[in-house]
This record gives structure tokens, C-alpha cells and sequence, in this order.
């Protein structure tokens, strides 16, 4: 059996979350881009209508995939809990409840796409015109669940238990085989939008097969064994606990971008486009954040398992000033040339005079939810995903909603005042959030102070 690498409770603190988050955002880039490539494809051969299939199935699949992140993170958080105390029992017995949990999860998630998926889509306002590819889109991406929860639980895993570099090398081979197969079914067979949906779920499958063998040969400390998939309670409840309030945050969210996606449908074809090629550069630019928050989570929970909190803390800050400085360069190409970002997707001038003025009050987000990625990160690692929870939950429903709604009512036609709420709403998210930790940094010195004054 291979021992974890565990070197994030160890050595430079500076040079464990480079080397951890390296991997982990390489990972994401081209789990990104096999998703940028589905829209890129479709826009050079095939209509706006499909381009708004595919923009409006994203968002969609997108609850799918925030549900199943937000578990997976709490399989992280636990695993990592563990790695860090080196209770390798404990970490064996806690990837099998996160796998076998998660092949239930996909399971549910399926029939409850397949039969919400209309009248989802209608409450969405998605137009008239690619209704009927928007289904075809999601009902494909529903059968791939599986697919879908076994690569990503399989991931979170390796996090937690230290290794960021192998799930990189399983998401690179979903990359190329997305690639190469949305470029057959929609250039070559004509599937349209559909095709790029069949191409995401068949990539995901290969990238998980392959994962497996290779763990297998390489005898990784889960066997993969039929035996070995076992819920236990006490785990179980434990994975709940940390991972529901990160999963229900995820969804929250999810659901206040759906009311925006729903509010820029309404307001026809173009507009339903430019939301679609604003999500895939939300998550391009933030995806230094991103991943330099899912990492924080795994360095804070082993470090945290290990004694080390102090360490914890340095990891935070240090992530912090790395995610701004990425974050602040796809602002500059937002406000100098947003044109030539939409135009990578759609050379429509329709969807590129619609875009500009939404690109570049949308582009200040970038910036705001560095801080509150990083600073979520941090905190789920600590395993306080309750507040983590609240927050979002109060982001979402109490402040990016309300915003939407006040806005689109009286600018209804200004994609550009839509375009403001987001980083509005993340810059309130980001000023509690970190008021919150130093206040519990400052609560952590007083019991520190008193547990030493009672020896």
C-alpha cells in the first residue's frame, strides 16, 4: 500500500500550496476548457439558437455539478482530516463511504433531472427557439451522472489525501477525448448541441475508468473491491455534517444565477447568449480562486488534523494575493477589449454588441470573489461550513436576488446595470466573511491565552 504524500503539514508553507495548487489548477483549466470547447464548437457551426441551448443547459447541469462539488469537498475536508492525524484506517473506511454515498447521489440526481428538466427549463424562460435542443442537452447529461459523480468523487479523494497530481492527469484525458469527439459529433455527424453533451459525458467515463485501473495497478490504499464500498454510519454522518452545508451553499448560489440566466432569456436569444459566454469566462477568471480555494480547504483540513493551525492561517494569505493577481489580469482584458472575449465564442455582432457593456461591469467580480472563494476555502477546511453555508445562502437569496429582481425591473434593458450586481453582492459576501474570521482569529487567542493561564 502507498503512503499518502502528506507533505502539506510539512516544510515551506509557501512552496505546499504552490505545489499542491499547481496540479489542482491545472486540473481545473482543462476541465474548463473541454467546457469552453462544447460552446466554442457549437458557435462556429451551428445557429444562436444553439448556442443558447447549450448556454442554458450549462446553467442546468451546472446545479448538477455544484451539488456533487460541494459533497465531494466534504469528502475532502474529512479524508484530509484524517491524512493529517495519519489514522489510515479512519481515511480507508472514509473513501469508501464518500464513493459508495456518491454512487447513490448519481443515481437520484438522474431521475430528478429526467423529470424536472421541462419544467425547469420553462421556468427559466428559455426561448421558444432552442427549447427542444436545451432538452436534448440535459436529458443526456442527466444518463451521465454516474459518470459525472464517480471522476469528481474520485478526485476529492486523491485531495484529500494529499495527491492534486493525479486527478490532473485523469481530467487532461477527459480533455483530449471531449476534444476530439465534439468536434466528430457536431462537425462532422451533425448532432448540434446534443453532440456536445454526449461528447462531455463520454470523456468523464473514459477519465474515470482509466483513473481506476490506474489506482489499482499501482495499489493505492483503497482496493476498489465490491466488499470495499461500505456506508459507515458514523462516517456517513460526519461527511453530512461537513459536506450538506458546502453542497446546499453550492446550490443557493446556483439557484440566484439561475434567476439571472431566467431574467437575460427574457430578454430573447442574444441576450441568453451573452450569459452563456459570460459563465464560461467566470469560470476561466476565477479559476485561479477556484482552485486555490478547493486546495485551501484539503491544506487547512490536514493542517488543522496535524495541530498546526497557525499554518493554516499562513496558507489563507498567501492564497489570497495569488488568486488577485489572476484575477486582476482578466479584468484588464475586460475592460481594454471585451469584444475580442466574446468573440471567441460568437463573431455575432448582435451577441457581441450585447455583451460588451454586460462583459465589462461583470468583469469587477473577478476581483470580488477572489476574496470570497479563498476566504470560503479556508473556513470549510476548518470544517466551519455552517457559516460558510449562511453566508452564501444569505448572498444568494437576501442579497444577489432581490438585486436582479430591483434591476432588471427598472433597467431592464441595461445589460450593463445586470452586469453590476454580481460584483456588488460578492464584495458585501467578501467584507463579513473576513470581518468573521478575524474575529474567531481573535476568539482563538483568548481560549489560547486561557488554556495556558490554567496550567
Amino acid at each position: 500500500m502507498e503512503q499518502a504524500p502528506n507533505a502539506l503539514t510539512k516544510g515551506s508553507v509557501v512552496k505546499a500550496l504552490v505545489t499542491f495548487t499547481l496540479p489542482f489548477l491545472l486540473a481545473n483549466v482543462l476541465q474548463s476548457l473541454y467546457g469552453a470547447v462544447d460552446l466554442f464548437v457549437v458557435g462556429q457551426y451551428c445557429d444562436a439558437q444553439s448556442v443558447a441551448a447549450v448556454s442554458t443547459g450549462t446553467q442546468v447541469t451546472q446545479i448538477v455539478t455544484s451539488l456533487v462539488t460541494g459533497l465531494t469537498l466534504g469528502g475532502t475536508i474529512l479524508i484530509g482530516k484524517y491524512t493529517g492525524m495519519e489514522r489510515w484506517d479512519k481515511v480507508k473506511t472514509a473513501i469508501g463511504t464518500t464513493l459508495s454515498i456518491f454512487a447513490l447521489v448519481a443515481l437520484a440526481l438522474t431521475a430528478l433531472m429526467l423529470l424536472f428538466e421541462a419544467p425547469l427549463l420553462t421556468l427559466l424562460n428559455t426561448p421558444a427557439e432552442s427549447f427542444e435542443a436545451t432538452m436534448e442537452y440535459v436529458a443526456i447529461c442527466a444518463w451521465g451522472n454516474f459518470f459525472i459523480c464517480g471522476y469528481n468523487s474520485l478526485s476529492a479523494v486523491l485531495r484529500g489525501y494529499g495527491d492534486s497530481v493525479r486527478p490532473m492527469y485523469f481530467v487532461g484525458v477527459a480533455c483530449v477525448v471531449n476534444i476530439l469527439l465534439d468536434f466528430l459529433f457536431v462537425k462532422y455527424v451533425g448532432l448540434g448541441a446534443g453532440g456536445t453533451a454526449l461528447a462531455t459525458v463520454l470523456s468523464q467515463g473514459v477519465s474515470m475508468a482509466i483513473g481506476i485501473g490506474y489506482l489499482k495497478r499501482k495499489r493505492f490504499l483503497f482496493d476498489f473491491k465490491p466488499a470495499s464500498f461500505r456506508i459507515d454510519p458514523a462516517m456517513a454522518k460526519e461527511l453530512a455534517r461537513v459536506g450538506i452545508p458546502i453542497s446546499f451553499q453550492e446550490l443557493m448560489v446556483r439557484i440566484s444565477f439561475l434567476y439571472l440566466t431566467a431574467v437575460m432569456n427574457h430578454c430573447g436569444v442574444y441576450a441568453a447568449a451573452v450569459v452563456g459566454i459570460g459563465s464560461k469566462y467566470d469560470v476561466f477568471s476565477m479559476l485561479s480562486a477556484t482552485s486555490i480555494a478547493n486546495a485551501l480547504a484539503a491544506i487547512t483540513a490536514q493542517n488543522m488534523g496535524a495541530g498546526k493551525p497557525e499554518r493554516a492561517r499562513k496558507s489563507l494569505w498567501y492564497g489570497l494575493s495569488f488568486a488577485l493577481l489572476a484575477a486582476c489580469a482578466f479584468w484588464t482584458w475586460a475592460q481594454v477589449s471585451p469584444e475580442t472575449m466574446i468573440a471567441l465564442f460568437s463573431e455575432d455582432s448582435g451577441v457581441i454588441a450585447a455583451g460588451v457593456p454586460f462583459f465589462r461591469a461583470c468583469s469587477y467580480d473577478y476581483i470580488m470573489v477572489a476574496f470570497v472563494f479563498c476566504l470560503n476555502g479556508y473556513l470549510n477546511g476548518r470544517a466551519k461550513t455552517l457559516w460558510t453555508m449562511v453566508s452564501c445562502t444569505f448572498g444568494a437569496l437576501c442579497l444577489r436576488i432581490p438585486l436582479v429582481w430591483f434591476v432588471s425591473g427598472h433597467f431592464s434593458q441595461d445589460l450593463g446595470m445586470l452586469g453590476t450586481v454580481a460584483p456588488v453582492v460578492s464584495g458585501i459576501m467578501a467584507l463579513y466573511t473576513l470581518l468573521y474570521i478575524l474575529w474567531e482569529g481573535k476568539q482563538d487567542g483568548k481560549r489560547k491565552s486561557r488554556a495556558l493561564s490554567h496550567r
